[in-house]
């Protein structure tokens, strides 16, 4: 996936939580610059390897998140229905699995196709 390399250079959080990414363009490969917006429950390791259950719109809870400020992408994997795996440089593992009644997860932006994993993930996909 077109995400490694990227960075995170933002995140927002309300009843979703937002990671902004962005690699400039090297040569004649595209830049990226796109969101990837979470909008159920998911799962984060921090760099410190502790493991954290987060919910958007949790509020306080959210802050772990803010430790992917900066963190290159090293590995992105999209398996099953739609359960999104990333890597980042210093340790951190964010993992989002489909959701059985709402939207979990999608990609939108310029510099990688877009991906939506609707209720239920999704059978039919590119990756």
């Amino acid at each position: 996936m077109s995400l490694i390399g990227s960075v995170v250079d933002r995140v927002v959080f309300d009843h979703q939580v937002r990671l902004c990414l962005r690699a400039p363009a090297v040569g004649e490969k595209c830049g990226v610059d796109a969101e990837l917006i979470v909008e159920t429950s998911f799962r984060l390791r921090d760099a410190g390897g502790a493991w954290h259950e987060l919910e958007p719109g949790a509020g306080v809870r959210i802050p772990p998140v803010l430790g992917l400020l900066g963190q290159p992408v090293t590995a992105v994997d999209v398996q099953g229905r739609g359960a999104l795996s990333i890597d980042f440089r210093a340790g951190a593992r964010l993992r989002v699995a489909p959701d059985p009644h709402f939207e979990s997860w999608h990609l939108i932006g310029r510099g990688i196709a877009p991906v939506t994993v609707g209720p239920g993930g999704e059978e039919h996909w590119e990756r």
